[in-house]
């Protein structure tokens, strides 16, 4: 039996009374704004944004099928990772789970928090290591944090290895799906109601190309999303954002995500081909892993040629990895130009 997410609420969260703007507080059409202590004059700016984005969840509902209630908008996926700590974990005392390599936020909001982060290592191909995620739990381990696809490996993991983590884990299992429009797998926002422990992470920042505006967004059972609105900051997402993303959003990605994906095939199928790169790992995101003898010099060879790329060197388990990300087809030509005179020189070493 999956757990009810409410008993879990740090006892203090649950037991918080929010900040409350008036408009908050107010159902229907407003016409005269004396409430906030603005300035009066129209300008565009001059008011408070939607606490509780309202016309941008709508618009949000409609593109990801699912309820306006069960979507949470904050300032980057870190805000909604940070709130993850701030509503289930207790600085000191609670602890979570993290797969490793992956995504540095999740530990580094952990330190923040003051919340012990139990890293468990990728099997030896970057596979979910499902058994010994579940035996690093203990009774106050609140929270489970698996990328898929995951960051930097670019590999998705198995959907039935998810479902047993969600099912078997009593805490909340919070899946970070930064990349899934690349992947060729369907992500779980369409499995919320079956799982009520489960947080989904998903951003605009990728293939909706608005990493400038930072807005993440995380999806769950509409009692979690409600501590989360209850915790944030309230006017979390400001008005130029707010204007922008829901612009943003009526345009048709397919084309752009389309193009990354031949694009990153372009890219794997030229550097399999190097002497210099020992492996490339398979990819489900807009960038590619691969291993080489000596990740530093790679890295510096590139950056002399004005590329920057990162460098993942002394992740675990990441020895000789550089990232790539798949830049545009003509971003590309240069970094093949700069690779293949890189190999050139690696080869007469």
């Amino acid at each position: 039996m999956i757990k009810d997410p409410t008993t879990l609420f740090r006892p203090n969260i649950a037991a918080l009374t929010p900040y409350s703007t008036a408009r908050d507080e107010y159902e229907g059409k407003l016409g005269i704004f004396i409430d906030a202590n603005e300035n009066p004059n129209e300008n565009g700016y001059n008011r408070y944004p939607d606490p509780r984005q309202t016309e941008l969840k709508a618009k949000l509902s409609s593109i990801k099928g699912v309820p306006a209630e069960q979507i949470f908008t904050g300032n980057g996926s870190d805000e909604a990772i940070d709130l993850c700590y701030r509503v289930f974990c207790r600085p000191g005392v609670d602890n979570v789970v993290a797969i490793a390599p992956s995504y540095g936020m999740y530990t580094v909001s952990a330190a923040i928090n003051d919340v012990e982060v139990r890293e468990v290592l990728l099997d030896e191909e970057f596979g979910l290591p499902v058994e010994r995620l579940l035996e690093a739990t203990d009774e106050k381990t609140k929270l489970m944090f698996i990328c898929s696809p995951n960051n930097p490996t670019a590999n998705s993991f198995d959907r039935a290895e998810i479902v047993r983590l969600i099912e078997s884990f009593d805490g909340m299992v919070v899946l970070d799906e930064a990349y899934i429009d690349f992947a060729e797998q369907r992500g779980f926002v369409e499995d919320l109601a079956k799982y009520p422990n489960l947080i989904v992470l998903q951003t605009l920042s990728k293939a909706w190309g608005m990493a400038g505006l930072r807005f993440g967004l995380a999806f769950a059972d509409k009692r979690v999303i409600s501590m989360f609105n209850r915790v944030k900051y309230p006017y979390n997402i400001n008005v130029a954002a707010s204007r922008l993303v829901a612009d943003m959003l009526d345009c048709d990605i397919a084309s752009q995500v389309t193009e990354i994906k031949e694009q990153r095939t372009r890219l794997i199928e030229f550097m399999n081909d190097l002497s210099c790169i020992e492996r490339v790992y398979p990819s489900d995101a807009n960038f590619v892993l691969v291993r080489t003898d000596d990740a530093d010099a790679l890295y510096n060879a590139l950056l002399a040629d004005g590329i920057i790329v990162r460098n993942r060197n002394r992740m675990p388990m990441c020895k000789g990895c550089v990232r790539i990300t798949v830049g545009t087809p003509a971003e590309n030509d240069q970094l093949i130009a700069s690779l293949t005179k890189y190999d050139t020189q690696w080869q007469q070493k």
